[in-house]
């Protein structure tokens, strides 16, 4: 694996700590079996949201049904 720094200056420290962040992040990525399903963030999910944001009819109705992402 190789590792360009393209822009800034870092100290040695902050290179450590990234390469160790990207290398645990590669390591934890190795230790699924393969063909196994990626756990999804649930960042991502709707249902995060949906459970106490459910529209109501009502003049403010169109503005609690915009859903972010």
């Amino acid at each position: 694996m190789t590792i360009k720094v393209v822009r800034g200056n870092p100290t040695p420290e902050e290179l450590a700590a990234a390469l160790a962040v990207v290398r645990a992040r590669a390591a934890a990525a190795a230790a699924l079996p393969s063909g196994a399903p990626v756990p999804r963030d649930s960042w991502a999910d709707p249902a995060r949201i949906a459970g106490h944001r459910v529209p109501r009819p009502g003049p403010t109705a169109w503005a609690r049904t915009y859903w972010p992402g």
